[in-house]
């Protein structure tokens, strides 16, 4: 499997208070124990808004977790080119916009973006609050290669979501705790309009979210997208990252064995309201 939204906090580096929350820490060594029963080989580390700009942390856990592993910065505008090509030695792949919790100059933002894929080829990734999505259309479009978190975060955004996927865009598959919709029909309909669109992630620790990553996610996740489920668990996001897709067995089984039982959920495991229907898929 390949993790494609991981927060790391390491302690021996400096945070930055935001809106009045600090995260307690989460090291790699806490991150391989919880996720210890997953066959875990590659993942992205995603830099929080309470990491401001600060390198280090994502340097080091990138050289703690090894080979397979790649960062997701968050990057001062007047960061130098060769800043950028250093970073992508390291293991960065990609600058994250964080448009839910951190202010930014969006014009100032989307010419960083352009640099950063003109030197180094790297994409973006928005943490946005899915009303918003509608609004900054025109200047989405302008992003040459885009993720977007949390699949969009809100059901009022899945038609504005829909048509970027349709235009190449990545969503991850990722806080099904922090989310606003029905999260079985969102994979779905994403799915159906791209294959190659949907990435797991497991978003941990969590910090801020409604409840953090469960084991029934990936379960979920299963269920809806059924034979193409390896996809969405490491193959899209390998290929997004720009890494090699790994070779399975011919009848390996594309879930990981997370607890000796077949694959049923009840509804105490489906995220949002247990009493919401799923809508008909056209």
């Amino acid at each position: 499997m390949f993790d494609a939204h991981v927060h790391l906090v390491d302690p021996r580096f400096p945070l930055i208070e935001n809106e009045g929350f600090l995260p307690p820490p989460f090291t790699v060594a806490d991150y391989r124990k919880r996720m210890s029963r997953f066959d875990i080989d590659g993942g992205a580390v995603v830099s929080g808004s309470f990491q401001g700009t600060d390198q280090g942390h994502l340097r080091a856990a990138l050289a703690e977790l090894g080979d397979g592993w790649v960062g997701v910065t968050n990057l001062h505008p007047d960061t130098s080119d060769a800043e950028i090509v250093d970073l992508t030695r390291a293991g960065v792949r990609a600058l994250r916009f964080n448009l839910k919790r951190a202010a930014g100059d969006i014009a100032e933002l989307t010419m960083l973006a352009l640099r950063a894929h003109a030197v180094a080829g790297w994409h973006v990734e928005l943490y946005i609050d899915g009303s918003m999505l509608g609004s900054l259309q025109p200047v989405i479009s302008k992003l040459p290669v885009l993720s977007i978190d949390h699949l969009g975060m809100s059901d009022e955004c899945l038609p504005y979501l829909l048509d970027l996927v349709d235009r190449g865009a990545r969503v991850k598959a990722s806080g099904f705790g922090r989310v606003a919709m029905n999260v079985a029909a969102a994979l779905r309909r994403i799915h159906t309009v791209n294959p190659g669109a949907l990435m797991f992630g497991s978003d941990l620790p969590g910090t801020r979210a409604g409840r953090p990553f469960r084991d029934a996610d990936v379960e979920l996740i299963g269920e809806v997208i059924g034979a193409d489920v390896h996809r969405v668990l490491e193959d899209n996001a390998r290929a997004f990252y720009g890494l090699p897709v790994k070779a399975r067995p011919a009848h390996a089984s594309p879930l990981p064995r997370t607890r000796p039982r077949t694959l049923r959920l009840s509804r105490s495991d489906l995220p949002g309201p247990p009493t919401r229907p799923l809508p008909t898929i056209e």
